[in-house]
């Protein structure tokens, strides 16, 4: 483990030194990955002192109990034997996942789009419900949220819900809610009683930045649009809306959210910017996909991750053959849980693959 944290330590050193050169300064793409792979060290480095801490405590009381000169201070080297033996392997354990390569993504904003399944309103509604879980989930995590755009459904919730999150590792985090969710519960607009089962489709995007992804203005289609959401008169009486048509694609990105023409044209090269990056990123993870069989990231995008039955208060996540019998919190935003034991697989087959490095 020593000679592992020993070769991350001159990497750390050699990016400590490469972040204050001019020549990578001015390069702002090298710049940004070279500040993020920084920061995974510098935590790495923290272990790394905690780790030589407790191996060092080791070796003196090793030595102190083979001296024996001193019953005290025997008696105590043994408890601090003891305590350093039991906190290694735990920290050797926290040191290996730190270890395992880190998707590049992982650190990105995201761009969350929601859609109405099958299951006509009542899926509408359960689109609106995972919208208020995520967006709670967001907020207890200190991350900051706004609306892209958004189309309501007849009877509330949304038929379509675009929305950007910001924060720290946001896409590691949230990469795990991607996929079809299905809910199996009474429909507000149900008179029998029935139990119902709707979907809605959730994506999780990760933001690209503009030197991810060069769009050539020649090859987007803009068209301006009156805002239909509400925000007054202003918003519905002016051609503020905007929508973007990636010709070579026949992707679209639009946004109505903002009342400034400029602003919603900046939010829709985001979303378009960040469609094409996925687009990629989605080959990828299917070519990854093939070849070691992943659990948790399959790159398919219409795989059914997630069922919430309303009736016995579950949710069992697919993927994991996980399920709690805790709807009510995490309907209500308290996914953390789920996402722990997702990200916990998929450190753990990533750790498998990499085993002949550790």
């Amino acid at each position: 483990m020593i000679e592992k944290l020993n070769i991350v330590k001159q990497r750390f050193d050699e990016v400590n030194d490469l972040i204050i050169q001019p020549d990578v300064i001015s390069d702002q793409k090298r710049y940004i990955e070279l500040n993020k792979e920084y920061k995974d060290l510098r935590a790495l480095m923290d272990e790394r002192e905690r780790y030589l801490e407790l191996t060092n405590n080791i070796e003196e009381a090793k030595e102190i109990i083979v001296d024996g000169s001193d019953a005290e201070m025997t008696e105590m080297a043994k408890m601090q034997l003891e305590e350093a033996e039991k906190e290694v392997p735990k920290l050797e354990e926290k040191i290996r996942m730190m270890l395992v390569p880190k998707d590049p993504d992982d650190a990105k904003n995201v761009v969350i789009e929601i859609r109405a399944g099958t299951g006509g309103d009542e899926a509408s509604i359960f689109a609106g419900d995972l919208y208020r879980m995520y967006t709670k989930y967001v907020e207890s995590k200190g991350w900051k949220h706004n609306i892209v755009d958004y189309s309501e459904g007849t009877s509330g919730g949304f038929k379509e819900m675009i929305f950007e999150v910001s924060g720290e590792d946001v896409y590691g985090t949230m990469k795990f809610e991607a996929g079809v969710h299905r809910v199996q519960r009474v429909p507000q607009t149900e008179t029998q009683g029935r139990v119902h089962t709707s979907a809605a489709t959730v994506m999780v995007l990760p933001e690209a930045e503009e030197f991810d992804v060069e769009i050539d203005p020649k090859e987007v289609r803009i068209d301006y649009f009156c805002s239909s959401g509400p925000g007054g008169q202003s918003v519905n009486t002016t051609y503020s809306a905007v929508r973007l048509t990636h010709e070579p694609t026949g992707l679209v990105a639009q946004c109505q959210d903002q009342k400034s023409q400029h602003k919603n044209k900046e939010k829709a090269f985001r979303v378009l910017r960040s469609r094409l990056y996925e687009m990629e990123l989605a080959k990828k993870q299917e070519a990854d996909a093939a070849k070691r069989n992943s659990m948790v990231s399959s790159g398919d995008r219409s795989a059914k991750i997630r069922t919430y039955n309303y009736s016995q208060g579950r949710v069992t996540d697919h993927r994991i053959n996980l399920t709690l019998y805790d709807l009510s919190n995490i309907i209500n935003g308290d996914i953390q849980k789920i996402l722990d034991e997702l990200r916990f697989v998929e450190n753990t087959e990533k750790l498998k693959e990499n085993s002949d490095i550790f």
